[in-house]
């Protein structure tokens, strides 16, 4: 570099913190499978793909949405998400979606909440805001969520609802 001489190096310390703060892979109108232990588990797609691997602690983002299918071992989807924006923490493997999330699992029950996280360590989905379940048959409201990951098994905290009332 200049105003070195005899073979030194000059390093850019300023260049070097920047790297962090810059994706290590920026792809535009992605869709992917993600499997485990060689069983495809899951599809994403976006319209843009973020991938930042020298933060602490690494992580993924999907500024301008994500969609993603989970699938059993058959490849039948047992959810689906999606989400205008997501974040994915690759050392606690938490998924933090973001405004108009919507999901729906395979009994067909559609989940609408502003903001929900799911842990893939824990196999759990939960969000302590808002959340509207739209089942066959009824409504619920609620502020607060906790489920297992297919959206199979749900609690849900402070609920309201709208049910149906059999009149006979």
């Amino acid at each position: 570099t200049a105003g070195c001489s005899r073979g030194e190096m000059k390093i850019d310390r300023v260049a070097l913190s920047e790297r962090a703060s810059v994706p290590v892979l920026d792809a535009s109108e992605v869709s992917t499978l993600i499997s485990d232990s060689g069983i495809t588990r899951y599809r994403i797609s976006s319209p843009q793909w973020l991938v930042y691997d020298k933060t602490d602690p690494p992580y993924q983002e999907f500024p301008k949405g994500v969609y993603l299918e989970q699938f059993d071992i058959n490849l039948t989807v047992q959810a689906l998400l999606e989400a205008d924006y997501a974040h994915y923490d690759e050392n606690s493997q938490i998924w933090m979606l973001r405004g108009n999330v919507h999901a729906l699992n395979r009994k067909g029950e559609q989940f609408d909440t502003p903001l929900l996280f799911w842990n893939q360590k824990t196999h759990r989905v939960y969000s302590d805001t808002t959340i509207h379940i739209t089942r066959e048959k009824s409504i619920i409201y609620g502020v607060g969520f906790d489920s297992n990951e297919e959206m199979s098994q749900y609690t849900i905290l402070n609920p309201t609802g709208v049910f149906p009332i059999n009149e006979d």
